[in-house]
């Protein structure tokens, strides 16, 4: 069954963050991200005549009409506002109309609002009463729910409502905030098309600009302001996609440092303040630690292998988790991370939501929910990570498979910490997986070596190089057996030949 197109109308200007509400809700919900998609009608600059026009073909293509009424009617066309029009043009062509009233009965609202009410009353729809977000989500998810099921015979299980309670509980305001602070010009455009092009499983170039910024109105990255046609971030687009999120968030940053023994001291040999949008913030912390631990090398078969002292797909699910769900409602601090001798820490500002805990985490056993669920999922898309189900299983799945113990969670004056503990003075410990071993020499191509030429290929491994001579002594061959080989390796774009004479010498040729 194709996604059910849910047509998302209010006075823009008035209800702009409870639009992003419900946009956020619909694109994240497990339930609902799989049967529905909001849609929105951005007006152009153009007449306002023209726009109407095109605002109801568009709605007319809908399957679902959800209006949020505040109290302002909006601009007037023709007698009546534009969501005015939209609410009859639904009615006209029949479609399930949900309603949304924003405040108490006794508000005060213009007068034209209140003859839309009544309308609205008059023709039978009842409308839902909330006054925050977390009432409004909890408001539209339960209507949608119950349409689904019965016009649609489509159900959610236990788990996805399970799943949906809680993180309309947990969510933060944070990325809802429709703020005036960077217009579409001041994003990383290209990272932009990289996330909607993972989001959707299509290649970026074959997005143009007009689609891209619709897709992200639609995602709630981006919001229109209706009196200059002016495209500007959420504070969620802001945190993705911002060229320095830091200058509007000072908290939107990474603090990592990297020390030499065991304990903090005041001259860490490395430090680095991270200030790019999230995405490439995670990408940056990985190449930092990448730079400030071990790599020891092991010879395994006929290939030599770099191995890392962590395994980076579990540094990089806590770093995605840091950035997914702390709390940027506190301003005055960062995500830090801390490279020691014996461990990585990475400490998150706020303790897990209600009703996540620190043993419901350890055990594994708790449905997810996020504060930031819309950073959480265009994260998954970044990072190409699970963004349902349990993160802290697959980080200890990482370390143990890397021959290292499970990481440890815990909270440290009001921050959330992922500790990995590190092999210490046993780098032996560190395990070689499967996709460690990176195929000097493939399967196809070794079964045309005989053993002598194994036997050569190993011993460069080893020493960096091999001649001739060491062919001749080791392998207990006369001069020109060892020139074939040598030669027969050569040709099969394994070794190449460095110097002349005495000082020839055949190492791996690089690729």
């Amino acid at each position: 069954m194709k996604e059910l197109q849910v047509f998302v109308s209010s006075v823009q200007k008035e209800l702009e963050n409870e639009r992003i509400a419900v946009l956020s809700l619909i694109n994240t919900d497990p339930f609902l991200n799989q049967h529905c998609e909001p849609i929105l009608y951005e007006l152009e600059p153009a007449s306002p005549e023209e726009s109407i026009k095109g605002c109801l073909k568009s709605l007319q293509a809908c399957d679902i009409y959800l209006v949020i009424i505040w109290k302002e009617y909006g601009q007037i066309l023709e007698g009546l506002s534009i969501t005015h029009h939209e609410y009859r043009c639904a009615k006209g062509v029949k479609m399930p109309i949900l309603v949304y009233m924003k405040g108490p009965a006794e508000l005060k609202r213009e007068p034209g609002t209140v003859k839309f009410v009544q309308e609205v009353q008059k023709d039978g729809f009842k409308y839902r009463r909330f006054g925050n977000f977390l009432e409004l989500q909890n408001e539209v998810r339960a209507s949608l729910v119950r349409l689904l099921e019965e016009k649609f015979r489509i159900k959610p299980s236990a788990a996805e409502n399970k799943i949906a309670e809680q993180t309309i509980k947990a969510t933060s305001d944070f990325e809802n905030q429709a703020l005036k602070r960077l217009i579409w010009e001041d994003l990383d455009h290209e990272l932009a098309r990289r996330l909607m092009a993972s989001a959707e499983k299509i290649e970026p170039p074959a997005i143009t600009e007009k689609e891209l910024i619709r897709k992200l109105l639609i995602r709630g990255l981006l919001w229109t302001d209706m009196e200059f046609g002016t495209y500007y971030a959420t504070a969620a687009g802001i945190a993705l996609l911002g060229i320095d999120p830091s200058a509007v968030f000072p908290q939107c940053r990474f603090l990592a440092d990297a020390y030499r023994g065991p304990e903090m001291d005041g001259n860490p040999m490395d430090h680095e303040d991270i200030t790019e949008p999230l995405p490439i913030a995670i990408e940056k912390v990985i190449a930092f630690i990448e730079r400030n631990t071990r790599h020891p090398i092991r010879v395994v078969g006929l290939n030599r292998v770099r191995l890392d002292e962590y395994p980076t797909e579990a540094i990089r699910e806590a770093l995605v988790n840091a950035g997914a769900h702390r709390d940027y409602e506190d301003r005055g601090r960062k995500i830090l991370v801390e490279k020691f001798s014996d461990r990585i820490v990475i400490s998150s500002p706020g303790l897990p939501p209600p009703p996540l805990t620190l043993s419901k985490l350890r055990s594994g056993k708790y449905k997810p929910c996020s504060r930031n669920p819309l950073l959480a999922q265009c994260l998954s898309f970044f990072h190409r990570i699970e963004e349902r189900g349990s993160g802290f299983r697959r980080m200890r799945e990482a370390m143990i498979d890397h021959g290292l113990d499970k990481p440890e969670i815990d909270s440290y004056t009001g921050y959330f910490q992922v500790i990995f503990g590190g092999p210490g003075d046993d780098i032996d410990k560190i395990r070689v997986s499967a996709k460690d071993v990176g195929q000097i020499i493939p399967p196809s191509i070794e079964a045309k070596l005989n053993d002598r030429q194994k036997k050569i290929i190993a011993h460069i491994l080893k020493e960096g190089f091999v001649t001739s001579g060491w062919c001749v002594k080791k392998l207990r061959v006369v001069q020109n057996t060892a020139y074939r080989d040598l030669m027969g390796l050569t040709k099969l774009d394994i070794l190449e030949q460095t110097g002349k004479g005495r000082g020839t010498r055949y190492v791996f040729k690089k690729k």
